[in-house]
């Protein structure tokens, strides 16, 4: 019986997003919690896909496009400003931060009154520092890793549990640490 209603439970989260998505691929499954901020901002789901977590766009210009037969793990953030990009072929593991921005401006005079802008859904984006991220088709980020604004993760790559990646990863490496650094080269 229990199972019978988990899986009720999990259809109903599914059609309830694909409502908020603005293209969802053939046999992807959505179990995750979408926050879009705007209504405009776009998110594009392709085939295959498992999606867990939570997805959020910010603002009106806010795009996460995931490409074919990516796994998202339970508890990752996408957190969109500006873009992120997920290509084909991609394993996000469990408990992920992908956040394509700096979420307040490090001046105090602009982000002292955030707390009560945000309430209000009226967040000033313009101050808060933001650049695309990119995951390359065939990538693997580990759990709990951290992708900062402006990394691109190059094709085949692996980011190592915990790593906090701030700068681009090259393809076919794997790369580990706070800051994350290349380890080895990959096959």
């Amino acid at each position: 019986m229990l199972k019978i209603v988990i899986s009720l439970i999990k259809k109903l989260i599914h059609l309830i997003n694909a409502r908020k998505i603005n293209f969802l691929g053939n046999k992807s499954i959505v179990h995750c919690i979408i926050e879009k901020r705007h209504k405009s901002s776009q998110i594009m789901i392709g085939q295959n896909c498992l999606i867990n977590g939570r997805l959020v766009t910010e603002a009106s210009k806010s795009h996460i496009e995931i490409k074919e037969n990516v796994f998202i793990g339970g508890k990752t953030i996408l957190d969109c400003l500006n873009k992120i990009e997920i290509e084909e072929n991609v394993l996000v593991s469990y408990e992920c931060i992908i956040a394509d921005h700096d979420s307040h401006s490090v001046k105090v005079d602009e982000r002292k009154n955030d707390l009560e802008r945000f309430k209000k859904n009226q967040m000033r984006w313009s101050d808060v520092a933001n650049q695309p991220i990119k995951i390359c088709k065939n990538a693997w980020i580990g759990t709990r890793s951290i992708i900062l604004k402006g990394v691109t993760i190059g094709e085949g790559a692996i980011v190592a549990a915990g790593s906090v990646v701030t700068k681009d990863v090259p393809p076919y490496t794997l790369v580990a640490g706070n800051p994350a650094i290349v380890k080895k080269k990959l096959n």
